[in-house]
């Protein structure tokens, strides 16, 4: 395997601002600054374990003063009586600034979460392209007029809701911010951005973006920092109009119970345990080819990602032999090396959690068909690595089944029919995403649309787009990212009624 040296590894870092003891800052309403007590957090690059940065590690009176910050420019500012026209041109600012520097974001994006470099070329360009969406989309109508009684007229117009909190993961660094800050930017609000702890590099690089392009000093501040510090600061404030985040389901919980404090607007975008339904009749070659992609794009680590296969019976030897054989077969590395196609987990901590349930796997009787360990030599040593991993002859009570790994690990469950399919598919406290592959059209739209789950595909897995909605049903969420409904989610409705005979009414005759 390539081995990419450690300065061309970091070339990437030489845009970022730092503050004087080298660690790159904090972005506090338009300046960029050491956290309060000047606290850092040592990165790790999850490909090597080696130290490629330090980043100040907001405090919650950093948060708070962002929040102070934040709500001026809110409430007293210019942003949000900013023309939509102008708001536009900021936001295509900033997607031609990312395809500017996509080379650059790309590589920084594989050196924070490991993934393979052309992985993450796609998520710069598909960033710039959800900037351009919500920029077309600020200018369009969003108010609606109503037929009501003369001499009345009655309509609607969309405001933006204020300042927003908003919690990103660490599997698409750049991508989650920009699903996030493009919506709640073109409708007029005021951000307040988290990044993840172990990926804060590019959400840093995308705020000296946001400075150089011109927006007001307060409608955004990003902060490095720890969940229960900076994100529980954000949550349990009272100045803060909105929180958006992207996680597991006890942290969402968490924010939940956190965010009635003012009852502040929440969106959650949570976990998910997703089926892949293959039919006897199904493109063999296709299924197999998505079955892959499904559960091992970015080694797992995506909500979406197809971590049940459920197969019909009567092909269920043949289709799992042949998984098994392309699986052993991935090439998992340094992310930077082309030869790549699956590279480590974020962190070790998330290899070690991986590592716990391929154990509780074996322990409850499932059979490990292939991987459940670390690359042989230094790769496994130094790396955050675990193989392509399969389990078969597994039950529908078994926590490989009904728990979110979230890494690369699949769980094969057989069916026989239609309606046992859908059974296995919705046996799930999760509803975020799942697919079916057939080449019978009116079986695939019937178990389609029998499925909880709120992201769908047939004879496909994984594609989405800007332009539609991104949620589940059940414990994967609340509300919806992306598309019109993304752009709502960060809107306020306000009734307007207006009286066109300015006349007493006669009501009280007194």
């Amino acid at each position: 395997m390539l081995h990419v040296e450690s300065w061309a590894r970091t070339a990437s870092l030489r845009h970022l601002e730092r503050d004087a003891a080298g660690a790159f800052s904090l972005y506090l309403g338009g300046r960029f600054a050491a956290a309060s007590d000047g606290g850092t957090r040592e990165l790790l690059d999850p490909a090597t374990g080696e130290t490629i940065a330090r980043v100040a590690e907001a405090t919650r009176a950093d948060v708070e003063r962002a929040i102070a910050l934040a709500r001026t420019a809110f409430d007293e500012g210019p942003w949000p009586d900013t023309p939509a026209l102008e708001r536009a041109r900021l936001l295509h600012v900033l997607a031609n600034a990312i395809d500017a520097n996509a080379a650059d974001l790309a590589a920084l994006e594989t050196l924070g979460c490991g993934k393979p470099l052309r992985e993450a070329e796609y998520d710069v360009a598909d960033a710039a392209n959800c900037f351009r969406y919500y920029a077309g989309l600020a200018t369009k109508p969003h108010g609606q007029t109503y037929e009501v009684p003369a001499p009345s007229q009655s309509f609607t117009v969309r405001e933006p809701i204020g300042v927003c909190g908003q919690i990103v993961p660490w599997n698409y660094p750049l991508l989650m911010s920009v699903w996030k800050l493009a919506p709640a930017l073109a409708a007029g609000n005021v951000c307040i951005l988290k990044p993840s702890e172990y990926t804060p590099l590019s959400a840093l690089w995308l705020a000296k973006m946001v400075a150089e392009a011109g927006f007001p000093d307060g409608v955004l501040s990003v902060l490095p920092g720890a969940g229960p510090v900076a994100g529980a600061a954000l949550a349990e404030s009272m100045d803060v109009d909105k929180i958006a985040f992207t996680g597991s389901v006890p942290t969402g919980q968490t924010i939940m119970r956190a965010a009635a404090c003012n009852v502040k607007k929440i969106s959650l975008e949570l976990g998910g345990k997703s089926p892949n339904i293959v039919f006897a009749d199904a493109d063999f070659e296709t299924a197999i080819d998505y079955a892959l992609f499904g559960i091992y794009a970015n080694a797992g680590q995506v909500c979406s990602a197809g971590s049940r296969l459920v197969v019909e019976r009567s092909i269920a030897d043949a289709f799992v032999a042949e998984l098994v054989r392309r699986a052993e077969r991935i090439v998992t590395g340094d992310g930077f090396d082309p030869a790549t196609e699956m590279g480590p987990l974020v962190s070790r901590r998330q290899r070690e959690r991986v590592e716990e349930y391929i154990a509780i796997g074996r322990t409850e009787g499932a059979t490990l068909a292939c991987g459940g360990g670390r690359p042989p030599g230094e790769l496994g040593e130094r790396g955050n690595y675990i193989l392509p991993t399969i389990f078969t002859n597994t039950t529908p009570q078994m926590r490989i089944v009904r728990e979110e790994i979230f890494g690369p690990v699949l769980a094969v469950q057989l069916f026989e029919g239609e309606a046992e399919a859908v059974r296995i598919a919705n046996d799930s406290p999760y509803g975020l995403a799942g697919a079916v592959f057939t080449s019978d059209a009116a079986k695939a739209h019937r178990v389609i649309r029998k499925l909880r789950a709120g992201i769908t595909w047939i004879n496909a897995y994984h594609p989405t787009y800007n332009e539609a909605p991104w949620g589940g049903y059940k414990q994967s969420g609340i509300g919806r990212e992306l598309g019109t409904y993304g752009y709502d989610a960060y809107t306020e409705v306000k009734q307007i009624n207006v009286n066109l005979a300015v006349e007493p009414s006669g009501w009280f005759k007194g």
